[in-house]
């Protein structure tokens, strides 16, 4: 992401406008005001980790005009994409979701055990995301699962997102892309 480019770990910045949170691990929505002083922590994906007060928050990336950057657009897709189309964009909204401290986006972390996209009766579609968590006493759980509901619900077609953690299998380091191996010093 272009808007991304330049942040750097522990760059500390104010904040240009009072601007919506997520706090990390709670996922709780707060207001920081504007000229609150946050320190870079992550720069990842669509989306910024930040901390404030010894505490963390995620920014998201329609919100980055409050960093003093283009802020991005939410991803949609044309009214009348193929079902292709749209599984292939809820899979690239998933590789924009990353744990707040783990450099590598949660599909190679191997986190995504799988996805289903269904019509309903109504005639809506509902996307089903399988997943798990590097470990199951993760706090990010609920943070990472909506972070993904939010980016997929960007597109028109889909009226549901429903995210199932399991752990079932287990999660495992060999589970990862090899890109996230390297990524992350694990050969």
């Amino acid at each position: 992401m272009d808007s991304l480019n330049g942040l750097y770990k522990g760059q500390e910045m104010p904040l240009q406008r009072d601007v919506e949170v997520i706090s990390i691990p709670f996922g709780k929505t707060i207001t920081l005001p504007e000229d609150s002083v946050v320190a870079v922590m992550q720069a990842k994906g669509s989306s910024v980790s930040v901390s404030y007060e010894g505490r963390l928050y995620l920014i998201e990336g329609h919100d980055l005009d409050a960093l003093g950057l283009a802020a991005l657009e939410r991803p949609t897709l044309a009214p009348d994409a193929s079902e292709e189309a749209m599984e292939a964009f809820v899979w690239d909204q998933l590789r924009t979701c990353f744990d707040p401290e783990i450099p590598v986006n949660i599909v190679d972390l191997g986190l995504v055990y799988g996805c289903r996209i269904e019509r309903l009766l109504t005639g809506e579609r509902m996307v089903t995301i399988r997943m798990t968590l590097t470990a199951p006493g993760c706090g990010m759980g609920d943070v990472i699962a909506e972070d993904a509901r939010r980016k997929i619900l960007g597109a028109p077609q889909f009226a549901k997102v429903h995210v199932e953690i399991v752990f079932d299998p287990p999660w495992s380091r060999e589970m990862m892309s090899e890109e996230a191996r390297l990524e992350l010093g694990m050969f």
